[in-house]
């Protein structure tokens, strides 16, 4: 047997390897209670959106003699404009803007890791035209381009919309990506892989980006908030199609039918609107603690 057979670590080994790492992340996550906090957010809208509606299946019965009912035992959050209970509405409604924004804020993190991370290692003409079209895309409003673009398109997908609002978002995060990639690849190591002529796609990948997981993650989660809260307030809008079941479709219904001079229609508004401020709170307040954890300097103060 070689040597080499001999150090590749086992699958046991990996797995108590990562258990390991969970542990501390654990460990050092219940330091910041906050960021605790936002993790078991995260997870609990999660379950609710992708759990949940497998016990509790959406119904769309009309009931005009419970219209605007207050919380009760029968409805915990009270019921709409036509009697259609607001619990089964959050439930379902969840599954939709989340996964929009799953999608958006990775892609978005993808396309800005990749060109910013090209732009700063070739640097030249590359640099040069990745920077230009970069500084190019922020100067343009979006909201004309949705309105545009929604007269011509069906935006009948979520992946749709979520290619949409990824195409909008990366611009930004492009800009601080290739900062962070000007700094590092000026390291020894980089350097080293140069030298070794390893190739563009080894130094990008292979150094670089592993380098910055922590910082990737963390902008990936703020970047997945943008997209929430775009996809919410163009619904609210009515920029995006008004069918399928969604938070800020919950909204849009809710100002459309007239809910806001109903003083009884009050759970009905705060519901979505309150779904999904803790959900993005979740979300900061543990991209915060990530930030804190992986930062040395931040660590040390925590």
């Amino acid at each position: 047997m070689s040597v080499a057979a001999l150090a590749r670590p086992t699958f046991r080994d990996r797995v108590t390897g990562f258990s390991n790492a969970v542990l501390d992340f654990l460990r050092l996550l219940s330091r910041r209670p906050l960021g605790l906090v936002g993790l078991v957010g995260v997870i609990f809208f999660f379950f609710l959106a992708f759990v949940a509606p497998i016990f509790i299946p959406y119904q769309d019965r009309v009931d005009v003699t419970a219209i605007y009912q207050p919380p009760s035992g029968a409805h915990p959050l009270g019921t709409d404009s036509s009697g259609r209970d607001v619990l089964n509405q959050i439930v379902d409604g969840g599954r939709d803007i989340l996964i929009v924004g799953l999608v958006a804020g990775f892609f978005s993190t993808l396309i800005a890791v990749t060109f910013g991370s090209l732009a700063a290692v070739v640097g030249g003409k590359v640099d040069s035209l990745i920077s230009g079209a970069t500084d190019f895309w922020l100067t343009i409003p979006h909201i004309p381009i949705i309105v545009l673009l929604g007269s011509v398109l069906k935006f009948n997908s979520i992946f749709i919309i979520a290619a949409l609002l990824a195409l909008l978002a990366w611009a930004g995060l492009l800009r601080q990506v290739r900062a962070q990639v000007l700094s590092l690849k000026e390291r020894d190591y980089v350097e080293a892989a140069r030298s070794l002529d390893l190739g563009l796609f080894h130094i990008i990948f292979k150094e670089i980006l592993p380098n910055m997981r922590s910082y990737i993650a963390i902008h990936f989660i703020l970047a997945m908030t943008a997209a929430i809260y775009g996809v919410a307030g163009l619904t609210l809008l009515g920029l995006f199609p008004l069918s399928g079941r969604n938070w800020g479709l919950m909204l849009n219904f809710a100002y459309v039918r007239g809910a806001l001079f109903f003083r009884d229609s009050l759970w009905y508004i705060l519901s979505p609107i309150l779904a999904i401020a803790l959900f993005q709170l979740s979300l900061v307040w543990l991209a915060s603690a990530l930030e804190d954890i992986f930062n040395p300097r931040l660590r040390s103060t925590g």
